[in-house]
Protein backbone atom coordinates (compact mmCIF):
# COMPACT_ATOMS: atom_id res chain seq x y z
CA UNK A 1 0.00 0.00 0.00
CA UNK A 2 0.97 3.28 -0.89
CA UNK A 3 1.76 5.93 1.67
CA UNK A 4 -1.32 8.60 1.84
CA UNK A 5 0.16 12.02 1.35
CA UNK A 6 -2.37 14.59 2.01
CA UNK A 7 -1.22 18.11 0.92
CA UNK A 8 -2.71 21.85 -0.03
CA UNK A 9 -1.24 22.04 -4.04
CA UNK A 10 -0.68 25.56 -3.29
CA UNK A 11 1.06 25.61 -0.11
CA UNK A 12 4.62 26.13 0.15
CA UNK A 13 5.70 23.65 2.75
CA UNK A 14 3.63 20.87 0.67
CA UNK A 15 5.48 21.56 -2.35
CA UNK A 16 8.91 21.40 -0.89
CA UNK A 17 8.04 18.03 0.85
CA UNK A 18 6.57 16.59 -2.42
CA UNK A 19 9.72 17.06 -3.65
CA UNK A 20 11.20 15.13 -0.93
CA UNK A 21 9.03 12.68 -1.66
CA UNK A 22 9.81 12.71 -5.31
CA UNK A 23 13.87 12.78 -4.20
CA UNK A 24 14.21 9.71 -2.50
CA UNK A 25 12.21 7.74 -4.49
CA UNK A 26 8.89 7.47 -2.08
CA UNK A 27 5.89 6.68 -4.23
CA UNK A 28 2.62 8.16 -2.83
CA UNK A 29 -1.00 8.43 -3.33
CA UNK A 30 -1.50 12.24 -3.66
CA UNK A 31 -5.15 14.11 -1.84
CA UNK A 32 -5.61 17.37 -2.42
CA UNK A 33 -6.97 18.05 1.20
CA UNK A 34 -9.32 21.07 0.01
CA UNK A 35 -10.51 19.19 -2.90
CA UNK A 36 -11.16 16.11 -1.07
CA UNK A 37 -11.10 17.22 2.61
CA UNK A 38 -10.77 14.59 5.58
CA UNK A 39 -13.53 13.08 7.17
CA UNK A 40 -13.64 13.14 10.81
CA UNK A 41 -13.43 9.08 10.98
CA UNK A 42 -10.01 9.57 9.01
CA UNK A 43 -8.66 12.65 11.27
CA UNK A 44 -9.40 10.72 14.87
CA UNK A 45 -7.77 7.52 13.38
CA UNK A 46 -4.74 9.76 11.49
CA UNK A 47 -3.98 11.76 15.52
CA UNK A 48 -4.55 8.08 17.24
CA UNK A 49 -1.49 6.82 14.91
CA UNK A 50 0.20 9.92 15.04
CA UNK A 51 0.83 9.84 18.87
CA UNK A 52 -0.26 13.81 18.88
CA UNK A 53 -2.66 15.95 20.70
CA UNK A 54 -5.47 16.64 18.67
CA UNK A 55 -4.52 20.51 18.76
CA UNK A 56 -1.44 19.56 16.97
CA UNK A 57 -3.40 19.06 13.73
CA UNK A 58 -4.72 22.92 13.55
CA UNK A 59 -2.63 24.90 11.14
CA UNK A 60 -1.97 27.43 13.63
CA UNK A 61 -0.90 30.02 10.48
CA UNK A 62 -3.94 29.59 8.42
CA UNK A 63 -5.89 32.84 8.09
CA UNK A 64 -9.38 30.69 8.44
CA UNK A 65 -7.62 29.46 11.74
CA UNK A 66 -7.34 33.28 12.78
CA UNK A 67 -10.93 34.60 11.63
CA UNK A 68 -12.78 31.75 13.96
CA UNK A 69 -10.65 32.82 16.97
CA UNK A 70 -9.33 29.36 17.53
CA UNK A 71 -6.50 30.02 19.65
CA UNK A 72 -9.19 30.87 22.47
CA UNK A 73 -11.27 28.39 21.29
CA UNK A 74 -9.77 25.63 21.42
CA UNK A 75 -8.98 24.70 25.20
CA UNK A 76 -12.59 24.86 25.61
CA UNK A 77 -13.15 22.04 23.23
CA UNK A 78 -13.38 18.34 23.63
CA UNK A 79 -10.86 16.31 21.44
CA UNK A 80 -14.45 15.21 19.49
CA UNK A 81 -15.30 18.61 18.99
CA UNK A 82 -11.75 19.53 17.22
CA UNK A 83 -12.07 16.54 15.29
CA UNK A 84 -15.24 17.44 13.92
CA UNK A 85 -14.24 21.13 13.74
CA UNK A 86 -11.36 20.28 11.52
CA UNK A 87 -13.23 17.95 9.43
CA UNK A 88 -15.30 20.65 8.14
CA UNK A 89 -12.56 22.62 6.06
CA UNK A 90 -9.36 21.19 5.08
CA UNK A 91 -7.27 24.49 4.96
CA UNK A 92 -7.91 24.02 9.23
CA UNK A 93 -5.66 21.12 9.30
CA UNK A 94 -1.91 21.34 9.30
CA UNK A 95 -0.44 19.97 6.76
CA UNK A 96 1.05 17.94 4.68
CA UNK A 97 -0.03 15.10 6.26
CA UNK A 98 1.48 11.55 5.35
CA UNK A 99 -0.26 8.33 6.33
CA UNK A 100 1.43 5.32 6.73
CA UNK A 101 0.69 2.13 7.51
CA UNK A 102 1.56 2.36 11.03
CA UNK A 103 2.22 6.02 11.74
CA UNK A 104 1.31 9.62 10.86
CA UNK A 105 3.37 12.17 9.97
CA UNK A 106 1.97 15.82 10.49
CA UNK A 107 4.11 18.93 9.10
CA UNK A 108 7.00 18.79 7.20
CA UNK A 109 9.93 18.20 9.16
CA UNK A 110 12.59 16.50 7.11
CA UNK A 111 14.62 14.69 9.73
CA UNK A 112 10.88 13.38 11.24
CA UNK A 113 10.16 12.27 7.79
CA UNK A 114 13.89 10.53 6.93
CA UNK A 115 14.09 8.78 10.20
CA UNK A 116 10.59 7.47 10.01
CA UNK A 117 10.85 6.19 6.19
CA UNK A 118 14.21 4.54 6.92
CA UNK A 119 12.53 1.97 9.25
Amino acid sequence: MKPLFVHYPKCGTCRKAAKWLAEHGVDVEARDIVADRPTAGELARWQAASGRPVQKFFNTSGLLYKELGLKDKLPALSDEAMIELLATDGKLVKRPVLVLPDRVLVGFREEEWSETLAR
